[in-house]
């Protein structure tokens, strides 16, 4: 699990393309400074496992389903990544229950300069727009924000200095992918709701 607060901004320094996998090598000395094999680490808001590091590297495996479902599979060597270690038990949450499960990515629509600040507008895929509402969290490629605005295909957030310098939403352009997860409470939320509609209604032809 992690909180959506990004330690470092890492790089891209290796990649092997299989047929429907990927190997990442990603240099992070900050997030490698105690990992051992099978460590989780989010790179870009997607929990990966560690199945070698060293010399302040470390390698993940990127199977389809991950590729499929986040803009990983767009990544080429030099891309900066955001890297979160998982959160060690007794540790501050500065953001909110992150898993590093990916929904699904989202393009940057608009950026809007403040004196030092900026609003950024992403689209917002249909089938995740019920999860989003405003003042809610969201989490855009392993950064935990809060929803500015909302409405049926979009939404925006606002990025203080710290955001925009230490992580790579500070450096994205219009256009470009990010990878969204919704707050994971809102599904369990809906499933319930769900759930428990259906039970009711099976009592009642009972």
């Amino acid at each position: 699990m992690f909180t959506g607060i990004v330690e470092e901004l890492g790089e891209v320094v290796a990649l092997e393309q299989g047929a429907d996998s990927a190997r990442l090598t990603l240099h992070g000395p900050l997030v490698t400074s105690d990992a051992v094999h099978g460590a989780s680490i989010a790179v870009n808001g997607v929990c990966l496992t560690v199945v070698e590091h060293a010399d302040g590297a470390f390698t993940v495996d990127v199977m389809a389903e991950t590729l499929n479902r986040s803009s990983l599979g767009a990544l080429r060597r030099g891309d900066r990544v955001n890297l979160e270690r998982a959160m060690a038990a007794g540790g501050r949450f500065g953001g909110h229950v992150v898993q590093g499960h990916v929904d699904g990515t989202a393009t940057i629509l608009e950026r809007v300069p403040g004196d030092r600040w900026e609003v950024v507008r992403f689209s917002l895929p249909a089938d995740l727009a019920r999860y989003v509402v405003e003042k809610g969290s969201i989490t855009v490629d392993g950064v935990s924000l809060t929803v500015a605005s909302v409405d049926d295909d979009s939404f925006t957030v606002s990025l203080i200095p710290t955001t925009l310098g230490l992580t790579t939403l500070g450096h994205k352009a219009v256009g470009d992918p990010v990878n969204l997860e919704v707050d994971v409470l809102a599904k369990y939320v809906e499933r319930l709701l769900t759930t428990t509609s259906i039970s009711s209604t099976a009592k009642d032809r009972a």
